[in-house]
């Protein structure tokens, strides 16, 4: 009687333990495409900062280059724009442009 008990305590184990991986799997997956609405943009220092993470810089959807064709694009997104749009000189909607 004694071995079918940790049979079944073995099978109780090997379930709760194979929807692990999928519970892994499923926190890995919303911690990458479901943000926060309330999350906080980064704020950079300077362009320098910013075109390490962002090479092109970062603009308002729709916004164009009013200084002409820049060799990298920009990361469209309004509050990363926004957290950062001291560094937009000439005040096109696009921030750090290269």
């Amino acid at each position: 009687m004694s071995s079918h008990r940790s049979n079944f305590d073995y099978y109780l184990v090997m379930k709760r333990s194979s929807a692990t991986p999928w519970i892994i799997l499923i926190v890995l997956v919303q911690s990458l495409f479901f943000t926060p609405a309330n999350a906080a943009a980064r704020v950079f220092k300077n362009c320098t900062e910013l075109n390490k993470v962002y090479p092109g810089g970062v603009a308002l959807p729709g916004a164009v280059n009013s200084g002409g064709m820049t060799k990298k694009a920009p990361k469209y997104d309004k509050a990363l724009y926004q957290a950062n749009m001291k560094s937009d000189r000439d005040k096109d909607g696009i921030a750090c442009e290269k």
